[in-house]
């Protein structure tokens, strides 16, 4: 096995061109069909038809999960990518059959109700099959369904992979590309920096005409379709995607808005650290300190697992599975992207890891990240597709309540400079979910209400970011990013609107439950593992209360906040001496 290890994927499929992948695939596609005409027989037992739809999706999201892992650890392999396109258009044909199946469910809803009664065939479904029957009211006619579907493929999803495309290939003129110029901003030399983020804003500016062009479509189009689809808002149907009421939300964006006198004391603190007079957008992630301990991957596992461990001897068992049977792929390496991301395999009820591990405490923290991610895999995937199918709000809740074990053990056994450095990490990833995120949204929020006028130049859409951008970070910072609405990918996506505030939303409810966890710990490790065995099957609301929070309350919200603050109090201290 090699130092930093790679993944295993011959358990999920032997390879690309094996037997096995051959038969998913088309199976997908045969069952999707067999399934579509039995939903028009007056004899279709509707329990069956429900655990058909599952085992439909279970197949597709096994292929699309395995031939996406291929791709982005080896992003030039062409059979890899047209693997991925293939899978994407038997997508369609299970798209058709989503639309067909709710309306199904819709014709005969009493029926659905009453199997869905306690004591009924499908008691356990009430939530997510009231959740379909809710989502059929927002259904256009299958035929612009389905049309729908297919224009997206050459429209909103073409202006995303455009996005992505410019994001990853454009380069400054000393032939840097802009995500080279973007690691500049952790470099030590602020002078590093500082060309690295005006060489970066250059880049943009060239690109700007066709990033607007691209934002304004699928804005447009989001716009046009939540519309036909009868939903109030971009915001309405986000928050439905979400799981949660606009209370909740509420809640949580006056919370972050509260705390931002917090967060921005952080930033001046910082500055002064740095020897500053304040801090500019390209000093959010510079170091203060040294780098900090370094670690071998061997070193990153044994720590991971012993501090799962203490927690919960599940997690940690969990870990040393993960491990063992090569579920990682932590190599850095040409070719393969960049970043770090979970995803599991419903068939074959596994998980898999993709990291990029530097021997840093961030390298060893994202593992955790991951590892978290795929423990709440590990739960949910004992039940049937729909009822562990979570919303993006829940989605983090495992990931950084890990990062979070992994980090309180780290800086229980550490230098007092070790300790600094390690906080002001938390606080710069803190002030990313917490500060930045607000940002994204207040953006947001203004771009739908001006894209329903018309469509916005470049200079209009970076003026509504600095706006927002002022907005959050206030007298924190001195210099803004004003083609963040460019950086982003997030804000290209059509069916994922508003997909910033779930971040916020899982950084304070992981810190919330750890908060939980510090009054009374008694028996808690069990009750974390149901609240995330719940997380797929009822509303953010309901899960949420298995370890009595009320989202709704600013005070459960404010105890996870409390935690980030004790550590800002501590890091502006040492500052001062």
């Amino acid at each position: 096995m090699p130092t930093i290890p790679r993944w295993d994927l011959s358990p999920i499929y032997p390879a690309l061109d094996s037997e096995q992948f051959r038969h998913d695939l088309k199976e997908v596609v045969r069952l999707s069909n067999e399934l579509e005409n039995n939903l028009v027989s007056a004899t279709c037992d509707i329990a069956e038809a429900v655990y058909a739809y599952e085992r439909v999706l279970d197949y597709l999201e096994n292929l699309s999960a395995y031939t996406s892992c291929l791709l982005t650890t080896e992003t030039g392999n062409p059979a890899y990518l047209k693997a991925v396109n293939q899978v994407e258009e038997e997508a369609l044909v299970v798209q058709r059959l989503e639309v067909v199946f709710i309306n199904f469910l819709k014709q005969n809803e009493d029926e659905v109700k009453s199997l869905s009664k306690d004591g009924g065939a499908l008691a356990s479904y009430r939530y997510v099959l009231g959740e379909l029957l809710e989502e059929q009211e927002h259904l256009m006619t299958p035929e612009m369904e389905n049309l729908a579907s297919d224009l997206a493929r050459s429209g909103t999803d073409a202006f995303s992979r455009l996005q992505e495309a410019i994001s990853s290939s454009a380069s400054s003129e000393d032939d840097k590309t802009v995500v080279q110029l973007r690691n500049e901003a952790f470099h030590q030399d602020r002078s590093v920096r500082k060309k690295a983020f005006e060489q970066e804003l250059k880049v943009w500016k060239t690109h700007e005409v066709a990033f607007a062009a691209s934002l304004n479509g699928v804005k447009g189009t989001t716009i046009t379709l939540d519309k036909a689809r009868r939903y109030e808002s971009p915001l309405d149907r986000s928050l439905k995607q979400s799981r949660i009421e606009p209370e909740v939300l509420s809640a949580l964006i006056t919370t972050l808005e509260k705390n931002l006198p917090m967060f921005r004391g952080y930033l001046k603190a910082k500055a002064k650290a740095l020897e500053l007079d304040s801090c500019a957008f390209y000093d959010l992630f510079a170091p203060v300190r040294k780098s900090g301990k370094s670690y071998t991957f061997t070193q990153a596992r044994t720590f991971i697992i012993r501090q799962f461990s203490l927690f919960s001897e599940e997690m940690g068992v969990f870990a040393e599975k993960a491990f063992a049977n090569n579920w990682i792929d932590a190599e850095p390496r040409k070719g393969k992207v960049g970043g770090a991301y979970d995803t599991c395999f419903p068939l074959a009820r596994q998980s898999r890891i993709l990291s990029n591990f530097d021997g840093s405490f961030n390298g060893l923290s994202t593992l955790a990240h991951e590892l978290g991610h795929a423990y709440h895999d590990s739960v949910v995937l004992e039940q049937s597709n729909l009822l562990r199918s979570y919303p993006m709000t829940l989605a983090e809740t495992a990931s950084i309540f890990s990062e979070y074990v992994v980090f309180q053990g780290a800086i229980s056994d550490c230098s007092a400079e070790e300790r600094l450095t390690l906080i002001e990490h938390f606080l710069q990833d803190t002030t990313q979910v917490c500060v930045d995120i607000l940002s994204r949204y207040y953006f947001e929020s203004a771009l739908f209400e001006k894209r329903q006028e018309g469509e916005l130049i470049a200079d209009e859409l970076s003026s509504l970011m600095v706006d927002a951008q002022k907005r959050s970070y206030g007298d924190g910072l001195s210099v803004y990013h004003p083609y963040m609405w460019a950086v982003k990918g997030h804000y290209y996506s059509s069916d994922l609107s508003f997909y910033n505030y779930p971040y916020a939303f899982g950084q304070l409810f992981a810190l919330g439950l750890y908060a939980q966890k510090e009054k009374d710990s008694t028996g808690f490790a069990a009750k974390y593992r149901s609240l995330l065995e719940k997380t797929g099957s009822s509303s953010a609301q309901e899960v949420a209360q298995v370890l009595g929070c009320n989202l709704a309350s600013e005070k459960f919200w404010q105890e996870g906040m409390d935690i980030i603050a004790s550590y800002a109090q501590e890091f502006a201290h040492a500052s001062d001496h």
